[in-house]
């Protein structure tokens, strides 16, 4: 299966001109978002200051890229979380809780510097939407 890049409407505006890459791709059965923010669907960032406003927004992004490629939150194996500051984890975490209610991916958490000042919280995901995936 040849690689296909994932654009949801929602995204039409990300990635943003000066950053190349797409907002995800599949291939081989594996859905692959890149690190999703929170930007909205104009390109705005939502939630200045407020991490769980922004947790929100990302995840709600990092979901309809799974979505483009087939896939949904079950069929998640992994997640990779940064955070400007660590300190924001349990914030992220209860937001995080609500996609991934049942046996949620694997994941890591760390604090990063994010591509711009008032990013508090990137994430991205891997989803496998082969034979036997759970699907949407």
């Amino acid at each position: 299966m040849a690689k296909q890049v994932l654009r949801p409407r929602s995204l039409m505006f990300q990635p943003r001109p000066t950053y190349p890459y797409s907002p995800g791709a599949k291939g081989g059965g594996m859905v692959y978002t890149a690190g999703q923010v929170a930007w909205d669907e104009t390109g705005r960032l939502v939630g200045i200051g407020d991490v769980r406003a922004q947790t929100v927004q990302t995840l709600k992004n990092v979901v309809a890229v799974l979505k483009e490629g087939g896939a949904a939150p079950a069929d998640v194996l992994k997640c990779n979380v940064y955070l400007a500051d660590i300190r924001h984890f349990q914030i992220m975490n209860e937001e995080f809780a609500k996609v991934f209610a049942t046996d949620p991916p694997a994941r890591t958490t760390v604090e990063a510097r994010l591509a711009e000042p008032e990013m508090l919280v990137e994430i991205e995901a891997i989803a496998f939407v082969g034979p036997g995936a759970v699907g949407p």
